[in-house]
């Protein structure tokens, strides 16, 4: 009796992977080959859900990491809290209060 031992594998984008391998895809995509669905990919930056409108989340593709900037001027950090709350293009709340005066 003749027995056949067939692997399961993957292909993905014409990369072949065995059962059970993780690779890291550009956008810091996480993959693995999963039976029997084939290859699942996931993000692995946690992107925070609650930051002001100002701001916007930018992923460092060497790093894989996730950092705040400022919408308006993205070289600028963006630290919500720590008097950072309004919007930095209206200019500070003093400056409104003197121009409504």
């Amino acid at each position: 009796m003749v027995s056949h031992h067939v692997l399961a594998v993957c292909i993905y984008q014409g990369t072949t992977y065995s059962m059970g391998e993780s690779w890291m895809e550009d956008g810091c995509l996480q993959c693995t080959c999963l039976h029997p669905v084939g290859v699942g990919c996931c993000e692995t930056v946690h992107r925070p859900v609650d930051f002001p409108a100002w701001c916007e989340v930018r992923v460092e593709t060497l790093t894989c990491k996730m950092i705040l900037v400022q919408s308006a001027d993205p070289r600028l950090p963006c630290i919500p809290g720590d008097g950072h709350e309004m919007d930095p293009r209206y200019g500070s709340l003093d400056n409104n209060l003197r121009l409504a005066e």
